[in-house]
């Protein structure tokens, strides 16, 4: 949680433009993240760690505090999350030598099942790259435009590691089973004409477009009317907070079993020499 000074309000006009009108918004800081209200009912959610805006248990405590603080706005129907500089998330800020994915009390996971549990519906702008945890990031979002410059990678398995943030649950119900299967046992990277042709992502458009055409997205979704999409979003989504929880006990459980591995560390090294990892299997 954030203590009160820690909370700004600003009152700004956007650049963005609704039937050729200016939007006025109003921004609220939650730690390093930025959530900026429209007057078309859209939020914008902007993640300010460029240029890797890498996460770790406190930005997605902000995240999930700032998406909570929409849902009880009755002046946001959806939302799009960005972020600032080159990439949109390159994975979890971690001290490789002394992996920590929380607090005593607090799990980053924790924090993941709080994200997935908001209600309001969500458009990802996504550029350069969505990688390990940040692929996980950009698929708690209902929507993902992408642009040529984008790129997905569940890499765990190069690092000698098990995926997590609910990749288990979200990624095969994006591109069906197999598709994941393959994206977790190679950890390769895709590009945004992939992404896009596997349903990854949702739109491709020019890298100085994204921002733009997931605006466009959200209000599309924003003038339809809340309570039916609200209805509509609880029965697609079902479960999904508690399915969530019961991957991330078991990703969680598995990443720490094998952060003790010789495989983990050979990996690690390999990526830090940015060399092939010569894997031994203990």
């Amino acid at each position: 949680m954030i203590v009160d000074d820690e909370l700004q309000e600003i009152t700004s006009y956007s650049n963005t433009s609704c039937n050729g009108r200016q939007i006025m918004s109003t921004a609220q800081r939650f730690g390093d993240v930025e959530v900026s209200q429209g007057d078309d009912f859209v939020a914008t959610v902007e993640i300010q760690r460029g240029p890797n805006n890498f996460f770790d248990q406190q930005l997605i405590a902000d995240l999930a505090e700032g998406m909570e603080w929409l849902d009880e706005s009755e002046a946001c129907r959806a939302a799009v999350l960005c972020s600032q500089g080159k990439n949109f998330c390159a994975g979890a800020k971690l001290d490789v030598k002394n992996v920590k994915f929380g607090t005593s009390e607090r799990h980053l996971y924790d924090e993941a099942v709080r994200l997935f549990s908001t209600k309001t519906p969500v458009v990802a702008a996504i550029q350069g790259a969505a990688v390990g945890g940040g692929l996980g990031l950009a698929l708690w979002p209902d929507f993902r435009v992408g642009c040529r410059e984008s790129r997905f990678s569940a890499n765990f398995a190069r690092l000698g590691f098990h995926q997590g943030f609910g990749l288990t649950v979200t990624l095969p119900a994006v591109v069906g089973h197999q598709k994941a299967l393959e994206i977790f046992y190679t950890g390769r990277r895709l590009k945004g004409e992939e992404a896009l042709a596997i349903g990854l992502c949702d739109e491709l458009v020019d890298l100085s477009d994204v921002r733009t055409a997931a605006h466009a997205r959200a209000l599309e979704i924003a003038r339809s009317a809340p309570l039916a999409i609200e209805s509509i979003r609880t029965t697609m989504r079902g479960d999904l907070p508690g399915l969530i929880r019961t991957a991330t006990d078991r990703e969680k459980a598995e990443q720490d079993r094998l952060l003790q591995t010789e495989d983990f560390r050979e990996g690690v090294a390999a990526m830090t020499d940015r060399r092939l990892p010569e894997f031994r299997g203990r």
